[in-house]
Formats: structure tokens, C-alpha cells, sequence
């Protein structure tokens, strides 16, 4: 049977097989989202948003991890430079929106479920545990989800990591706040220089760090551009010119530019809706749910409701929520984005060790997310465009965790 599908014949059969399953998964999708919005319709529109937030991420190859793992690993800035692009894209919508939720920031209200969480050590310790343990697991908490839709089995392990770093991070929490939290403010731009002059200072970093990281890559020689080969000839019939279309959205993978973008555009959408991305809220969710099951709660903590973002309670909507729709049409897009492309494939890691290495990485993970009140989808890449401090802080964190990650990984077999 391997050598079958080994053979040109045998390899388009099975490309045929997964389309074929890729355009089935599609129109699931697409009849789920009815079903999806009898519960509410903001269940219904962030099965839509995970969808494309899957699908955005697969074909793009899109990781946060790799982001900040390839500049120490190999001097490679190519994914962050388009996280920033994304970053200045998301900066440039969620400002014109908390201009209008808020249109006089010094009275002291903050905009409505932005990202903006109070800033001490408590996101240092969170991001180094998050950055180490995102290179550890190979990707990071969005990354591991886009990756189960692949068919990464490490992933799954990755996952079950995750949601036992949140237990712990649950458990610690009222140490945490009484201790330290409680006492650290939420630092929001805009209170202390209003909407524009926190606009361009952020603006103005994004734009400082994309050529410093220009800097970084040009000293080992880095091509600043991608150079793709043009193997195909150009369109030139109707049929032709439908089926290139086809096969540069669905087939051949995009730049990561273009995911950045991508996903800075999405992320406006989401909040113009009701609330920036996050995936860590659910699962937190789920992590008290099953420990409460076995009597292992961590019970009620403090402050939780202070917050708006990937808390680490539920928000007490039942089992079917938006966070829910979010993160499983994160996993569903991906999957559908996977086949279409004929890359879904069931992968199991070579060396044993790697599944050790992929829960361990999913416990610091989990642990910093908890802490931080997000990963790098909530409480960085939707931190900084809701011109908070606090995602400033845990994106410094991040890089330094990855830089010790990556030490780390260098050492393992």
C-alpha cells in the first residue's frame, strides 16, 4: 500500500482524496455556521473568525514561536517582521475604534474588553515560561492548535501541557494577586498622551524594531525579500485564470507577509464585533472544568473579574461559546486549509523524547499564559494594538524566553 501511494499515479489519487475531503470539510463549515448561530449570533460569527484565523495561519505558516525562535536560531526575521506588519496593521484599526468606545481617555475609563492588563513582574515571569516553552513545543498555544488541524500528534501532547500549566497557573493565582497583581496598574497609553500621540509612539517602535530587525538579518547575510520561481506559465484563458486563482489561495502557500497582514486585518474585524483575538480563554475554561471534575479545582480567585482578555475562569455562558467557536474553527480552518492544500498528514515524532519535550514546553506555556492573562495572541499581538504597556512588557519577556528556549533545544538530542 506505501509503495502505491509512492508512485506519481498513487500520489495524485491521494491529493484527489484530500481535496476532495478539503472542499466536504468547506461546505461542513459553511452549514455549521447556521447551526452555530441559533445558540447567538456572536457564536456564530467566531466560528466564522476561527475559520479564517486557521486558515490564515496554515497557509501562511504563520507562527508566533518561529517568530521569535528563528532570530536567535538562525538570524531569520522574515516571520517577525511580519508579525509587526500585522501589529502596525491592528494598531492603526483597534486605535480609530477605542477613539470612538472612548472618546476622552483622561476621565480614566478604559475601552471596553481591550486587551489591557496591569504590568509587573508577573508578566516577566509569564513570558520567559511562555517564550521558553513555546520553542520547547514548537509552536506556541494558536500555533499547537493550527498544528492539530495538520496532524501533528506532538501537538495534541503540546495541548494536554497547556492545560495543565493553566491548572497551575490557577492555583498560584491568589498568591499572585495578593502578593503582587493587586497592587500593579493598567498602564494605557492613551490616559497620559491621548489617542494620537500614543498612536505614533507605538507606531513609531513597530516601524523602529521592523529595521532593527533588518539590522539584525543583514549581518549574516539574510535576503530581505522572499524569491519564489515562477514554474508555471502565465494564464491567459478564462478556465486558466480561475485556476491559478484557485491554486495561489488554496495550494500554494502564501508569504508570511501576507499573513501578518492577514491577521492584523482579522484581529480589527474581531474587535470591531465584540472583543480582539484570544484562544487561551477557553481552554482555561476547560482546564478548571476538568480539575473541578476530580476535586482539583483551584476554587474562586481574586480579581478575575477585573479583567477583560484570556481570563483563567470561565465567563459563565455554558459549554457553547464564542471563545468555544473560536478556538475549534481555529483547528477546523486549519485542517480544511491542510487538505485543500494536500498537506494533511498524520505526524508522529521520530524521537520518543520529542513528546517529553512537547509536554513540558505545553506546562510553561500554560503556566505563563495563565499568569500573563494570555498568550501571544491576547496578551501580546492584541496587547499592543490596544496601545497597552502590558504587551510591550510580555513581548520583551517572550523574546528573552525564546532566547533561553532555543538554548535549550541546542542541548536535546
Amino acid at each position: 500500500m506505501q509503495g502505491a501511494l509512492t508512485t506519481p499515479a498513487g500520489r495524485v489519487r491521494s491529493l484527489r482524496v484530500a481535496r476532495t475531503a478539503g472542499l466536504a470539510g468547506l461546505a461542513i463549515a459553511i452549514l455549521l455556521l447556521p447551526v452555530w448561530a441559533q445558540v447567538s449570533t456572536e457564536v456564530g460569527v467566531y466560528w466564522a473568525i476561527g475559520l479564517a484565523f486557521g486558515f490564515i495561519l496554515q497557509r501562511s505558516r504563520f507562527c508566533f514561536a518561529g517568530a521569535f525562535r528563528d532570530l536567535w536560531l538562525a538570524r531569520d526575521g522574515r516571520l517577525m517582521r511580519a508579525v509587526i506588519l500585522g501589529l502596525l496593521v491592528a494598531t492603526t484599526g483597534f486605535t480609530l475604534l477605542m477613539a470612538r468606545f472612548v472618546p476622552d481617555p483622561s476621565f480614566g475609563d478604559l475601552p471596553p474588553k481591550a486587551h489591557i492588563m496591569p504590568v509587573g513582574l508577573h508578566l516577566v515571569v509569564g513570558g520567559l515560561a511562555f517564550g521558553t516553552g513555546m520553542v520547547l513545543a514548537g509552536g506556541c498555544v494558536s500555533g499547537t492548535l493550527f498544528r492539530i488541524g495538520e496532524g501533528y500528534v506532538a501537538s495534541w501532547v503540546t495541548l494536554g501541557g497547556i492545560l495543565l500549566g493553566l491548572a497551575g497557573a490557577a492555583h498560584t493565582w491568589n498568591w499572585w494577586w495578593t502578593v503582587h497583581i493587586s497592587r500593579q496598574p493598567a498602564i494605557w497609553l492613551p490616559r497620559a498622551l491621548g489617542f494620537g500621540w500614543s498612536a505614533a509612539v507605538v507606531l513609531a517602535a513597530l516601524g523602529a524594531l521592523y529595521v532593527a530587525i533588518m539590522w539584525w538579518e543583514s549581518r549574516d547575510g539574510m535576503p530581505f525579500f522572499a524569491t519564489w520561481s515562477q514554474t508555471e506559465p502565465p494564464p491567459t484563458t478564462f478556465t486558466e485564470r480561475l485556476a491559478a486563482i484557485w491554486r495561489t489561495v488554496f495550494v500554494h502557500g502564501w508569504p508570511a507577509a501576507a499573513g501578518g497582514v492577514a491577521l492584523g486585518v482579522l484581529n480589527i474585524m474581531s474587535y470591531a464585533y465584540n472583543h480582539p483575538l484570544g484562544v487561551t480563554g477557553e481552554l482555561s475554561a476547560w482546564s478548571d472544568r476538568l480539575f473541578s471534575a476530580v476535586g482539583l479545582g483551584a476554587g474562586h480567585l481574586l480579581g478575575t473579574d477585573q479583567f477583560a482578555g484570556c481570563n483563567l475562569v470561565s465567563d459563565g455562558g455554558g459549554l457553547i461559546t464564542s471563545s468555544l467557536t473560536l478556538d475549534a474553527g481555529l483547528i477546523a480552518g486549519s485542517l480544511v486549509a491542510a487538505l485543500l492544500a494536500g498537506e494533511f498528514k498524520l505526524r508522529f515524532p521520530q524521537a520518543k523524547i520529542r513528546y517529553l519535550q512537547s509536554l513540558g514546553g505545553g506546562v510553561l506555556m500554560g503556566y505563563g499564559a495563565g499568569l500573563a492573562l494570555g498568550c501571544t495572541i491576547g496578551a501580546f499581538f492584541s496587547a499592543i494594538p490596544s496601545l497597552a504597556l502590558s504587551g510591550w512588557v510580555f513581548g520583551a519577556s517572550l523574546c528573552a524566553g525564546a532566547f533561553l528556549g532555543v538554548q535549550a533545544i541546542k542541548r536535546l538530542p
